[in-house]
């Protein structure tokens, strides 16, 4: 078995992320273990503790790049070239097309309950929506309560949680999205 694994390409932490994102999507937390990660790959789960010491640092290492990948897309937008109307437009739309392209990440982000993984990634939630509310306030034409940043973010949670599974991919709902994202700005637009 060594010398085959040795022919076989090596296994890397984005290999096992990656699985592991389809199992725990597919799954519940609890249900899977690092032994179905690895056999998944087709790797003994000893390859697997070489990268990551138990399957809750292998989550939370999901978590947090899966986070970093939302932060890059809303630092994206609001570095663009565009007025603020249309940035914020494009952070709400954003927002909606990052959960619809990336529905495992989302779910994994946002929609497991288990007590467990909720406290070791209160974190990355949290400096995800400071930095969705700093440009949401940022870019607005009025100053806006903390209230009321929190009930649009609450909007588009609720319209990809609405659409996830439902909806292969961010296409098939970009009109609804766009009316969305259009009713949220009028909202922020004094």
């Amino acid at each position: 078995m060594a010398a085959r694994k040795a022919v076989e390409k090596e296994l890397t932490r984005e290999m096992i992320m990656d699985a592991a994102r389809d199992l725990f999507a597919e799954k519940d937390y609890q249900q899977v273990s690092m032994r179905q990660i690895a056999t998944k790959l087709n790797y003994s789960h000893g390859a697997i503790y070489y990268h990551f010491k138990n399957k809750a640092e292998l989550f939370y290492a999901l978590v947090k790049d899966h986070f970093l990948m939302l932060n890059q897309r809303i630092e994206e937008i609001v570095d663009g070239e565009a007025s603020n109307e249309e940035k914020l437009r494009k952070l709400y739309l954003g927002y909606i097309e990052f959960g619809l392209t990336h529905q495992n990440h989302y779910e994994i982000m946002f929609m497991i309950k288990n007590d467990e993984v909720r406290n070791f990634m209160s974190e990355s939630p949290m400096l995800t929506y400071q930095n969705f509310a700093r440009q949401v306030s940022k870019l607005s034409e009025k100053e806006m309560s903390i209230q009321e940043i929190w009930s649009i973010f609450i909007s588009l949670h609720g319209f990809v949680s609405h659409y996830l599974g439902h909806v292969t991919t961010f296409d098939d709902v970009k009109r609804a999205a766009e009316f969305h994202a259009n009713m949220l700005l009028r909202w922020t637009s004094a």
